[in-house]
């Protein structure tokens, strides 16, 4: 294991043991971050501490004393620094410390731009430079979005503690949420001109390993990490020479047949053992792609029935786009533009989303409309700030016959 590895491991215990003793998140938060620089320095010099954990907890809790003794004069604030500098505190039971900083990270009261940037600093380990770097916003940006978020918590008194049994059903939702805006940025980054930001969806995952550590038996949790395994395991063929390859005409034999095949386990499992959820019947479908050979080996009437019952349980713009192209590919072009139209009526904010027009100028492509899908994929281009999916788009168009 690599020390960024390790360290990143090791981050969300050490914050857990800290946080749990006494309460303030924010010092904490600020302590452990500077331990890990710290290490991070140290360590290759010095070589890695017979027990990391402890000597992260003695670094942090000290960092933390020096800070309250800065910044707090009274006496018994003082007292309790000093007694906690004499006597650092042992590693706490790591699986409850983690699924509690994922719930107090994702805390209903912060902004979801906060929720992201806390969880991928308190449970991922990673620093301000380190986010703003993946999330491709200024370090300042991303330092204010954290400060608020510690300020928001300490704001509604929210305890380091696990709810219970009811709430935690209800805040598992926020937090699962969260790891799927991170794994998607990832994947398929919203703007800038890479199509990845591997360092996203690799973090997702680890986090969602993580969750699932924590609540094995949970369904939905099993769902997103197979989702995400599923999906990131065609990531070596969506590309060629920097240029986007779309799902029917990537080199299949690229496909990470490990991941594809953990993935399948996982949502085969969730599906017989655990009530049905989003991210399951989302993971379905992306095992039906995965497993395909070929692209016209795609059992799409399974997937059209699976994005039926998607529609009921989380409807959507995105899940109606992916059930109009498997409409299509069952039923025909012209079925799947009929739907599409009706699509947009009921769901205006699809009307000028790229992935619409992208979608309208793929069904046009198929039934034969050459020039009308060629405006549809100049205007798609011009409506995405993905450099990658506008010279895909763009190419699309200009490879049509006039």
């Amino acid at each position: 294991m690599s020390l960024d590895d390790l360290l990143r491991e090791l981050a969300p215990q050490v914050l857990g043991v800290l946080v749990r003793r006494h309460g303030d998140f924010d010092t904490c938060e600020d302590a452990v971050q500077e331990a890990l620089l710290t290490a991070v320095t140290q360590w290759p010099q010095e070589g890695i501490p017979d027990n990391p954990a402890g000597w992260l907890i003695t670094a942090a809790s000290r960092r933390r004393v020096e800070m309250i003794r800065r910044e707090v004069a009274r006496r018994h604030r003082e007292e309790k620094a000093v007694a906690l500098e004499t006597h650092p505190a042992e590693p706490g039971p790591a699986a409850d410390d983690t699924l509690t900083l994922f719930l107090l990270c994702c805390h209903p009261s912060l902004t979801v731009a906060s929720q992201v940037a806390l969880t991928l600093r308190a449970v991922g380990g990673l620093s301000t430079a380190q986010i703003a770097r993946a999330l491709l916003v200024p370090e300042s940006t991303v330092g204010q979005r954290i400060s608020r978020g510690k300020q928001r918590i300490k704001a509604n008194g929210a305890q380091f503690q696990l709810p219970s049994p009811a709430e935690l059903s209800e805040r598992i939702p926020a937090v699962l949420r969260v790891l799927y805006l991170i794994f998607n940025e990832g994947y398929t980054a919203s703007s800038g001109g890479s199509l990845h930001r591997v360092e996203l969806s690799r973090e997702a995952i680890r986090l969602a390993r993580q969750l699932h550590g924590r609540l094995p038996e949970d369904g939905e949790v099993r769902g997103l990490l197979a989702l995400m395994l599923l999906t990131d395991a065609r990531r070596p063929a969506r590309t060629k020479a920097g240029a986007l390859v779309p799902l029917a005409e990537q080199d299949r034999s690229r496909w990470d047949a490990g991941a594809i095949a953990e993935g399948t386990a996982l949502v085969t499992a969730a599906l017989s053992e655990a009530k049905v959820g989003p991210y399951q019947v989302q993971a379905a479908i992306a095992a039906l792609h995965d497993e395909a050979a070929r692209a016209q080996d795609t059992d799409w009437p399974q997937i059209l029935s699976l994005y039926d019952l998607l529609r009921h349980l989380a409807p959507g713009p995105m899940v109606t786009l992916g059930r109009v192209v498997a409409l299509a590919m069952v039923h025909g072009p012209r079925s799947g533009l009929d739907e599409l139209d009706t699509a947009i009526a009921l769901e205006p904010v699809l009307t000028s989303h790229h992935r619409t027009l992208a979608v309208r100028a793929h069904l046009l492509e198929l039934e034969g409309d050459a020039d009308a899908a060629r405006e549809a994929y100049d205007l798609a281009a011009q409506h995405t700030e993905s450099l990658p999916e506008r010279r895909y788009l763009a190419d699309r168009a200009a490879r049509l016959p006039a």
